[in-house]
């Protein structure tokens, strides 16, 4: 069956979303950035900051110089995320089948809805019109029968803001656009395509020899050929709804001390070992993300060796992973730790004991701190190294000695 798929594109989505809650924005130029440095550079720009000559990437200072009339925003990570949850479920009403690539943009299967909907261009109409009265924002909306030509035929749009590229058409679309369009072919190799074989666009790529290919994209190179010919087999995976426990903090305060940013991944893995071990399940990956002042965002993953749901073992790791990912002296705003794929403890108890005394201590702290907070609530009791204040830290093995 010849696939359908439609690609969604909201053209600067932060600055989309913005301009929805503050309707004075529109039609101005606008730009998306952290505001607590001149040398922050520009994280979206909008269509009239754009013509300005301001792209994403450049410093502030210099966008202000080109463009005095500007207005930069800070961005807000929660206006985005229900703007983006209220998208997902204006497309989740058309198909199962839908992937969010980033913010803005998602991909949908609709094979086989034809009898439904009707055909794939009328649908794409359908819900452009829709996420516009329902959410304001205006995207842009290419068809096509793969995930790579509907998302270029999204972003070269078209007056009415729904362009379908027809089945067999796909090759000639693709010809006469430029070589960057190509996923895969990114600054460096667009330069040498344009230096040593005077090459800018799709059709001469598709008119070189294999050999004189792989000399430019070594193994890729056949990947490169099929998506020059507008050849995308890739699927549309959609949202992987895997059971997770996880747990998130927006700091009052900004923060780039380790042991204040430790107590609070301390804190943060404490309450997710409370869920653990209320629904008996021992996780074996792990993950973190961080996300620095000037909205950079880092995340983290590692599998667990043991299973247990005790936080002074789940700790352990999460803190390696930690220290060697927070390289930055930037301060942090946000953190968020996550546990999933979930087993049970084993039912069978073991003749031998394999845990030390210290653990078994361990185990009899945690059991009487639970004890007490579930009279008296959470805050009664805390450990010390999720206490801010320095003059009352102490380590839970200092605790355990005396």
């Amino acid at each position: 069956m010849f696939r359908h798929i439609i690609h969604i594109h909201i053209p600067a989505f932060p600055i989309a979303v913005a301009r929805v809650s503050q309707p004075k924005l529109r039609d101005r130029p606008v730009a998306m950035a952290p505001l607590h440095s001149e040398r922050a550079l520009i994280l979206s720009a909008s269509p009239e900051a754009r013509r300005e000559g301001i792209f994403k990437g450049i410093p502030i200072g210099k966008a202000i110089k080109f463009c005095p009339d500007l207005t930069v925003l800070s961005p807000n990570q929660d206006l985005e995320g229900r703007a983006f949850k209220a998208l997902a479920k204006v497309v989740a009403h058309y198909t199962p089948l839908w992937e969010p690539s980033r913010p803005g943009h998602i991909y949908m299967d609709i094979t086989g809805t034809d009898r439904l909907w009707g055909r794939a261009k009328d649908t794409a109409s359908r819900l452009r019109r829709e996420i516009k009265e329902h959410i304001c924002l205006l995207g842009m909306v290419g068809v096509a029968g793969n995930k790579m030509v509907s998302s270029i035929a999204s972003r070269i749009g078209s007056s009415k803001g729904v362009l379908d590229v027809d089945r067999g058409q796909e090759s000639s679309f693709m010809a006469p656009l430029k070589v960057d369009v190509l996923p895969g072919i990114g600054h460096v190799r667009r330069k040498s395509l344009l230096e040593e074989l005077n090459i800018t666009t799709v059709r001469e790529i598709v008119a070189l020899d294999m050999g004189i290919l792989k000399l430019v994209f070594g193994k890729q190179a056949s990947v490169i050929h099929q998506r020059a010919l507008g050849i995308d087999p890739t699927p549309v995976y959609p949202s992987h709804m895997e059971p997770t426990v996880a747990e998130e903090l927006t700091l009052s305060q900004d923060e780039n001390h380790d042991e204040k940013l430790l107590g609070i991944l301390y804190s943060l893995v404490e309450k997710c070992s409370q869920q653990l071990l209320n629904r008996s399940l021992c996780p074996r990956k792990a993950g973190l993300i961080f996300r620095y002042t000037d909205q950079k965002e880092v995340t983290r993953r590692i599998n667990l060796s043991g299973a247990s749901f005790w936080d002074f073992e789940l700790y352990a790791p999460l803190e390696r992973i930690f220290l060697k990912a927070y390289r930055r002296r930037i301060r942090v705003r946000f953190m968020k730790v996550w546990f999933q794929n979930f087993s049970h403890p084993p039912s069978q108890l073991s003749l031998f004991s394999t845990s030390s005394p210290v653990t078994g201590k361990k185990v009899l702290a945690f059991q009487a701190l639970n004890h007490i907070r579930e009279r008296y609530g959470y805050e009664a009791i805390k450990y010390g190294r999720t206490n801010t204040s320095h003059s009352r830290k102490i380590g839970f093995e200092q605790a355990l000695r005396h």
